[in-house]
């Protein structure tokens, strides 16, 4: 069984920083391609960034490319998505998902089998 969760959450000021983490269980955890996705409030689930199994391969959306940074920690299962630069429009849940396999990263959410609960990030104007 895999569980994902989030921590790094909160309110912060625009143009400030946020890094989030994600606490992966299992043992394929460096097996897997990681990603990050954000859904704010009345809007569909949508892909924020992307990590390849190794760490070698990072893709972003456009919307967050230049401020944000994916990385991975494979002997402590963990995940980051270091923010910078944040805006008001980056305001929403963000979530962690596992691909299900070793392949991408990729964007679409069919890609991914197990998400965290989510870790609430607003930032105001």
């Amino acid at each position: 069984q895999v569980q994902l969760a989030e921590s790094g959450g909160g309110l912060v000021q625009a143009g400030g920083s946020l890094r989030l983490s994600c606490a992966a269980s299992g043992r394929t955890f460096s097996m897997h391609g990681m990603g990050w996705f954000r859904q704010a409030l009345g809007k569909e689930r949508d892909f924020v960034a992307g990590i390849s199994w190794s760490g070698g391969t990072t893709l972003y959306a456009d919307s967050v490319k230049g401020r944000f940074t994916i990385s991975r920690d494979n002997a402590k299962n963990m995940v980051y998505l270091q923010m910078n630069s944040l805006k008001p429009e980056d305001t929403a849940v963000y979530y962690c998902a596992r691909q299900g396999d070793y392949g991408g990263p990729y964007t679409g959410t069919p890609w991914y089998d197990y998400w965290g609960q989510g870790t609430q990030v607003t930032v105001s104007s």
